[in-house]
């Protein structure tokens, strides 16, 4: 095997080949493998730096999109005016990590916007209950009679496992899906980075005007953060499961916004950490 090998990873490419040394019952033997890529996106705002994530290449626009919806830089698809990769200065496009964003609309509320999302995500000091109470001040209280049976979550969870092409290949990925209440997966994404797999479904379908999104279900491959809480409520998701538990401060949001929360999806069932009205067959919560 080679002692320093470098992986040629072709521009855009999700995922990458490599030999690697197996070991199996103190047996070891070369064999290919795949590993999901990860680079560096930047995103940067009529020219000007915004941020840069560490994503898998792939639906690069969308995640753009779900990200500063996320942020509170745009509310609406009609504020995007155009998503496109960075011309170099030959005039070409760039095919690789650079997205520049031309918004619409007035540009001074956009950078007070901008300023803002860069205080909050800047300073350690924001999480915890001033941070939720801000968020349900800008989302307001979740409303939505979706309803769905205990059953259904687990179908959820093995369509999730099955569309899951390139974690398949490479083991090395998180995956978010959007169902409708009927249990049908209407967008899935892949990533290196939980939260990006989150905004390139929010993406995708803010792009499509298809936000809010109060009658749809949001699952996740790891567990629940804060942050895919916040990306939730934002988007008015008002069911999130995952196959995973969440931490402490995902059931805060939940408790918070009113979104149903299920996790810890095994063969032997689940737990209802938060909006148990949602799911049929469990006992409500009292009022």
């Amino acid at each position: 095997m080679d002692p320093d090998p470098v992986l040629e990873v072709s521009p855009g490419a999700a995922e990458v080949p490599l030999t690697v040394l197996k070991i199996r019952d103190e047996a070891a033997i070369e064999a290919a493998d795949q590993f999901a890529v990860e680079e560096p996106l930047e995103i940067r705002l009529a020219g000007i730096a915004f941020t840069v994530t560490m994503r898998t290449p792939g639906d690069d626009e969308d995640l753009v999109a779900g990200l500063l919806y996320a942020e509170g830089i745009i509310r609406e698809a009609e504020s995007l005016d155009v998503i496109a990769r960075y011309r170099g200065p030959e005039g070409g496009t760039d095919p690789g990590n650079v997205i520049n964003v031309i918004l619409k609309g007035d540009l001074r509320i956009a950078r007070e916007r901008l300023r803002r999302s860069l205080v909050a995500t800047s300073a350690c000091g924001v999480c915890g209950k001033v941070t939720i109470g801000a968020i349900r001040n800008a989302c307001g209280p979740m409303r939505s009679d979706a309803l769905v049976p205990a059953g259904l979550f687990h179908r959820l969870a093995t369509s999730l496992a099955a569309a899951q092409a390139t974690f398949q290949r490479t083991g090395g990925l998180h995956a978010a899906g959007l169902f409708d209440l009927d249990g049908r997966l209407l967008v899935l994404r892949e990533d290196v980075g939980r939260h990006n797999a989150v905004d390139k479904v929010v993406g995708h379908m803010l792009r499509g005007r298809r936000v809010p999104l109060e009658r749809h279900i949001l699952m996740v491959s790891g567990r629940v953060s804060f942050e895919i809480m916040q990306k939730a409520w934002n988007a008015r998701i008002p069911i999130v499961a995952a196959v995973s538990a969440p931490s402490s401060m995902a059931v805060q949001m939940a408790l918070a916004a009113g979104i149903t929360l299920v996790g810890f999806l095994r063969r032997g069932g689940f737990n209802v950490y938060a909006g148990a009205h949602r799911v049929a067959t469990v006992v409500p919560e009292p009022a």
